[in-house]
């Protein structure tokens, strides 16, 4: 298929092709990539704990601040491949961190551990921050949307997978051998994604206007509808790293005493989430965002408060509720953004980014305090205060759609 661009024709790579194949597996080797790294540490808290004689809280820094510095480094990474490049710095920052998880393994402490990790973050951005920008320069409209699902598959899968390797590995061996691992898988998925992604033939390289960038961020920030989103992607994100965080500590403790293996495998929960976030996004293009939204939200608050159960099979039940909860907000959350943002729609979707990892950190974080004073009672009063604000957050953003279309 052929587009035409003022006096350039230029084509595009379309659905059926090697090229669109090539493309597709690349993405999904790189989003792989990219959140097995990210999360490989949420199921070794509490071998962290165990092993360095720290706290919950501190042993959650070790995501918390990979989180954070991934969420600032987004801010600034699209720009940069404006001038750089699309390919080349998703080379980069795949390779990079992939090293640097090898590296990860051989921390001779806590300390040294937490600073591969924020290395690890702020590298990491490359690909979540310029993957999108490259399948739409380079995927013909008419074949964006299954090649998009695929990279986000990749996402998906690499995040539950890679927590499932972690748990299996440090349970067989050690934390140590998991981490080293998951950087050789990562390594051999980065030279896969260098091999197959076509190179850029629609990238036209731009001089970085950093005014223009600030100016453009100043004015999403003083959008109230926006402001009301950021705020509940924030909320979204650290209720569900809070959970996940946590749930572990709870697991492998009597009376449950169950190993890091199976623990590990309980995050193929996130298969009810590939689910949850198109059916919600069909329900919401047939009754509108709010209304699905404030189900899908209620979702989550109803599955973390069975959690609080005893019985086995209800925790993990309400885990599930949770999540399907959690996908179907943000996918709604996410597509408002976009939908909202009359300019500068990428520079809005990277702030949502921003707050959503920002919340990944702090809630994170916060959780392990209420953890440790007041078991798992305390991480669930968090959640579902952290729901009821996201709440509070939508019913305003309902009112202030509702005066825009006055």
């Amino acid at each position: 298929m052929d587009k035409i661009w003022g006096d350039h024709t230029m084509s595009y790579i379309q659905k059926g092709t090697v090229a669109f194949h090539k493309t597709c597996i690349a993405l999904f080797f790189g989003g792989f990539t990219t959140f097995a790294i990210m999360y490989s540490t949420q199921p070794l808290l509490p071998e962290f704990s165990r092993e360095f004689h720290i706290s919950p809280t501190i042993a959650s820094l070790s995501l918390s601040v990979t989180t954070i510095a991934l969420s600032v480094s987004m801010l600034v990474v699209g720009s940069w491949s404006e001038v750089k490049g699309r390919k080349p710095l998703m080379i980069f920052s795949l390779f990079s961190a992939s090293l640097l998880a090898v590296l990860t393994a051989f921390a001779p402490n806590f300390h040294f551990l937490l600073l591969f990790r924020i290395l690890q973050g702020l590298v990491l951005a490359g690909l979540p921050a310029v993957a999108m920008a490259y399948l739409s320069e380079e995927i013909e409209p008419a074949s964006l949307g299954i090649a998009m699902g695929l990279y986000i598959s990749g996402n998906s899968v690499g995040g539950m997978s890679g927590r499932i390797i972690i748990g299996m590995l440090s349970d067989f061996f050690n934390w140590r051998v998991a981490l080293g691992s998951i950087g050789i898988l990562s390594i051999l998925a980065s030279l896969l994604f260098w091999y197959l992604l076509p190179d850029s033939k629609h990238f036209q390289p731009r001089s970085l206007d950093v005014g223009k960038l600030l100016k453009s961020m100043t004015n999403h920030l003083k959008d109230p509808g926006l402001l009301c989103l950021y705020g509940i992607g924030f909320f979204l994100m650290g209720s569900f790293v809070t959970l996940f965080n946590y749930i572990g500590f709870q697991l492998i403790a009597p009376p449950y005493s169950l190993s890091q293996t199976i623990v590990g495998w309980i995050f193929l929960i996130y298969f009810v989430g590939t689910f949850s976030s198109t059916w919600m996004g069909r329900l919401a293009d047939k009754h509108g965002r709010r209304h699905i939204l404030w189900i899908a939200l209620v979702t989550m608050a109803s599955g973390a408060a069975i959690t609080l159960s005893a019985p086995l099979v209800l925790k993990i039940l309400g885990i599930a509720i949770f999540t399907f909860g959690f996908f179907g907000s943000h996918s709604l959350a996410s597509s408002w953004v976009a939908h909202w943002a009359i300019h500068d729609k990428a520079q809005a979707s990277s702030l949502y980014l921003f707050f959503y990892y920002a919340g990944s950190s702090i809630g994170g974080t916060a959780g392990g305090t209420l953890w440790s004073a007041f078991g798992w009672g305390g991480v669930i009063s968090l959640i579902l205060g952290f729901l009821l604000l996201a709440f509070v957050l939508s019913i305003r953003l309902s009112t202030i759609a509702l005066d825009v279309l006055q």
